[in-house]
């Protein structure tokens, strides 16, 4: 079976109606399109009525000796759960909670580069978010590598094996380009960094929303992402292997414990926001529970087991969404950047950036914007990207992101619009 049929199939399975009267801003009866996820998705009713319970009824500092702040500790406990859960992490303590993926790695750069010496050479890549490079570039001891992406829109592991070697001390990429919506072979990646001595640290900030994580499998060192991706409150996570974790060198209050989770995370966070993660991992189950309507998935005997069978109906449904918004482009003309083979969908995401021919990108975003859909333009906080495509980043490209709550219907409803202006340009 091809990979039209396949996505055909998928389309028909996927109970996307029942989706989406999981998120109540997609049924506020004003006919938007939600067609910037990669910005940041919408929250299901039971993220917020869990960010409005811990607000209403435990909104007190954790530590106290009495119930609600026991309660905040055990709402926290149980998202370090979950969220292990989704990583499929060995230990909850490798979970570290705090305000943002970025922070996340500004620290552990910070505690990384106090380890260089003999082994001081990063690995960086020209296809991750400025997040990704700039904190590893501030550091004034390390030496870096360029990791350098192909034609064909990826990175590719036999590009790395010729740059890895013993002096290497980290690899930091992506999984998946939040411009190109490209997917890396991390799991060969952490594989090549290991053989040298190396340890490997993943953005996965845009994977989070389209497919199952799993740190044990990928063999990687470190993971940081972002639950605002996963349709949580604006928060962070980062995911270490423990035994690392003990002895990274990271800033710290006296009267905490040099051990993780503690010891990464920094000061008060956001509690509230941490209830709304544990309720998006939870919604992930219950998607995976329910999806389809076959009454054999109760039976599935984890709550990863649900977790797994959610993520692996988004990326097949996922899967429909690229093809169709890969027909309207190129009907369209526009060019669009990275993988563009359907035999290749598995390398992506439903992420797509493109330009029309003689339109300006902020005159794409603006007309869609009237039209009631949400797209974005811009470097996409990728400006070495944009360069390597050769696309000035003042200007940038037009980028539609869609996840699993999007449709074909509101696909149609965007190339009704765009096919107008690119006549038109």
């Amino acid at each position: 079976m091809n990979a039209v049929s396949l996505a055909e199939n998928s389309a028909e399975q996927f109970p996307i109606q029942s989706v989406r009267a999981f998120f109540p801003a997609l049924n506020q009866g004003e006919d938007f399109v939600f067609f910037d996820n990669a910005a940041g998705a919408q929250v299901p009713q039971m993220v917020l009525d869990a960010i409005n319970k811990h607000l209403l009824v435990n909104n007190v500092q954790r530590g106290g000796r009495y119930a609600k702040s026991q309660e905040v500790d055990a709402v926290i406990a149980r998202a370090r759960e979950s969220v292990a859960l989704l990583l499929n992490a060995r230990y909850s303590s490798e979970v570290a909670f705090g305000m943002n993926a970025t922070s996340f790695i500004r620290l552990m750069s910070l505690a990384i580069g106090q380890t260089l010496v003999e082994r001081n050479e990063i690995i960086v890549t020209d296809m991750d978010h400025e997040a990704n490079i700039a904190t590893w570039l501030a550091l004034d001891d390390a030496k870096f590598v360029w990791w350098n992406m192909r034609e064909d829109g990826n990175l590719h592991v036999e590009d790395l094996e010729g740059i890895a070697s013993p002096r290497t001390r980290l690899v930091a990429c992506t999984v998946t380009s939040n411009a190109l919506g490209s997917i890396v072979d991390v799991a060969a990646a952490a594989k090549v960094a290991h053989r040298v001595g190396a340890e490997i640290f993943l953005d996965c900030v845009h994977y989070g929303p389209h497919g199952p994580i799993d740190v044990q499998a990928l063999h990687c060192d470190y993971l940081v992402c972002s639950g605002y991706k996963i349709f949580s409150p604006h928060m962070g996570f980062l995911w270490g292997r423990r035994e690392l974790l003990q002895t990274l060198r990271t800033f710290r209050e006296d009267f905490i414990p040099d051990e993780p989770p503690g010891k990464i995370e920094a000061g008060t966070f956001i509690y509230e926001n941490v209830a709304g993660v544990d309720a998006a991992v939870r919604y992930l189950e219950e998607l995976g529970t329910g999806h389809g309507g076959d009454a054999n998935l109760k039976t599935l005997k984890s709550r990863r087991d649900n977790i797994l069978h959610a993520m692996s109906a988004v990326r097949a449904y996922e899967g429909v969404l690229s093809l169709e918004l890969l027909r309207v482009l190129e009907q369209v003309g526009a060019t669009i950047y990275g993988i563009r083979d359907p035999e290749r969908f598995h390398e992506r995401v439903p992420t797509f950036c493109f330009n029309l021919p003689g339109v300006h990108p902020a005159r794409v975003t603006e007309t869609l914007a009237d039209a009631g859909i949400g797209v974005r333009d811009g470097h996409m906080y990728a400006p070495r990207l944009m360069r390597r495509l050769g696309v000035a980043p003042d200007s940038g490209v037009v980028r539609v992101s869609l996840v699993h709550y999007n449709t074909l219907e509101e696909i149609h409803r965007f190339e009704d619009v765009i096919s107008r202006l690119s006549r038109h340009a």
